[in-house]
């Protein structure tokens, strides 16, 4: 399943093809096999309050997400081999490097994930 994910409160688009790893080996699969990433897309992993960018080959914006989806962590350009963590996080989305700057959201937005059909 692929989301749409908008920010509500900026009234941006985050991302158009967002897909969910909500299963353990999704989580631990993450963004690993990619070397970069397209715009509008990302990854939603839930249930999450930490990430690491171990084996990544490229940057991500991280956009930390409390269960009313409200933003309560944003990192900008993670790079490969960090960690980030936000123990009031039920949720994380990795998204490309500079998402968070084009979308202008800041800490306490809220969010709307809407499912799309992939094609």
């Amino acid at each position: 399943m692929d989301y749409t994910v908008a920010n509500q409160d900026r009234g941006s688009t985050i991302g158009t093809r967002v897909r969910i790893a909500g299963t353990s080996a999704e989580r631990r699969k993450g963004l690993l096999e990619l070397s970069c990433l397209e715009a509008g897309t990302g990854l939603w992993i839930t249930p999450c309050e930490a990430i690491h960018t171990f084996g990544m080959k490229m940057p991500i914006d991280a956009m930390f997400l409390d269960r009313d989806y409200r933003v309560r962590k944003l990192v900008a350009s993670l790079l490969p081999t960090r960690i980030s963590i936000c123990l009031s996080a039920c949720s994380v989305l990795e998204l490309p490097a500079g998402t968070i700057l084009r979308s202008a959201t800041e800490l306490g937005d809220r969010l709307r994930f809407q499912s799309v059909s992939r094609s």
